[in-house]
C-alpha cells in the first residue's frame, strides 16, 4: 500500500461557498480508497482561498516538504488545474516530485504513462493558464465599464478608470 497525500485547491470565495473543495476531498479519498493507497488524517492538505497562479501556498509547500523528506510516495490531485494555474509551474512541480520519487496521480486527467498521455496533461494545463487569463480579462473589462459609468464598487478598494 503506497503511502499519499491529497491536495484540494479553491481560490475563490464562490467555490468556497458552495464546497468544491470538500467535494474534491471526498473524491480524493474515494480514489485513493479504490486504488489502495493509505492516507493519513494529516496527509489530507487542502489549500482554500488560495490562488492558482501563484507557488507560494501553504498547503503546496506542505506537500512539497512531505516530498523532501520521503514520508509520501504519492500524491493525489483532482486536475491539474488544482495543482497550478500555470503550466510552468505544473510542470515544476511534477518534476521536483518525481526527483524525489513522489508519483502524482490526477483523478481528471490521463495517467501519463504514455507520451501521449504526457501531451494531454500538458494541453490541460496550457487551457487552464488561458481560462485564467480569460476570466482575468472579463473581470477587468467588467471593471472598467462600470467606472466609466459611474458605478463604484464598494468592497473593491479604490475605484478603477
Amino acid at each position: 500500500m503506497k503511502i499519499a497525500a491529497l491536495y484540494a485547491r479553491v481560490s475563490g470565495e464562490q467555490q468556497r461557498d458552495s464546497n468544491t473543495i470538500a467535494s474534491q476531498t471526498e473524491a480524493l479519498l474515494a480514489h485513493a480508497e479504490r486504488h489502495g493507497y493509505h492516507v493519513a488524517p494529516d496527509m489530507v492538505i487542502e489549500d482554500d482561498g488560495f490562488s492558482g497562479a501563484v507557488l507560494e501556498r501553504p498547503g503546496l509547500e506542505r506537500v512539497r516538504d512531505l516530498a523532501a523528506e520521503g514520508r509520501i510516495e504519492a500524491v493525489l490531485v483532482h486536475a491539474p488545474d488544482r495543482l497550478s494555474r500555470r503550466y510552468a509551474y505544473q510542470v515544476l512541480i511534477i518534476e521536483e516530485l518525481a526527483r524525489q520519487g513522489v508519483e502524482t496521480v490526477f483523478l481528471n486527467a490521463p495517467s501519463m504513462e504514455t507520451p501521449e498521455d504526457h501531451l494531454l496533461v500538458q494541453f490541460q494545463g496550457m487551457i487552464a493558464e488561458y481560462e485564467r487569463a480569460q476570466i482575468l480579462e472579463r473581470s477587468r473589462r467588467g471593471k472598467r465599464h462600470r467606472a466609466r459609468r459611474g458605478d463604484v464598487a464598494v468592497l473593491s478598494g479604490a475605484p478603477y478608470g
